[in-house]
């Protein structure tokens, strides 16, 4: 059955656990490692997929920056999500901008 236990060993091991914990403690313990297996299978499936992510960007050639978006990654400007007419723009409009002097 489940490798070499059989009935008879199945009930003595029940009888066992219905008299170490008692009848009214069997339902909420069986509640708690069922949930305990469910977060289990679910990290599990986490760790997967993290790690199928993980070699599918190792597998992603990562593309080189162009003069713009180094440029503006120089200014300070963030370049994730623009293309480089954005960041052109960003670039002009801040040259454009009065430059304020502090007066000593």
């Amino acid at each position: 059955m489940f490798g070499g236990v059989g009935p008879t060993e199945l009930i003595l091991i029940l009888a066992v656990v219905m008299l170490l914990f008692g009848a009214s403690k069997l339902p909420e313990l069986a509640r708690s490692m069922g949930s305990s297996v469910g977060e289990f299978k679910k990290a599990q499936k986490e760790s997967e997929q993290n790690l199928k992510d993980f070699e599918k960007s190792l597998k992603e050639p990562v593309a080189p920056k162009t003069r713009v978006q180094e440029t503006a990654e120089k200014l300070g400007f963030d370049i994730k999500g623009k293309t480089d007419d954005q960041l052109l723009e960003e670039i002009q409009r801040s040259a454009e901008k009065p430059k304020e002097v502090s007066e000593p």
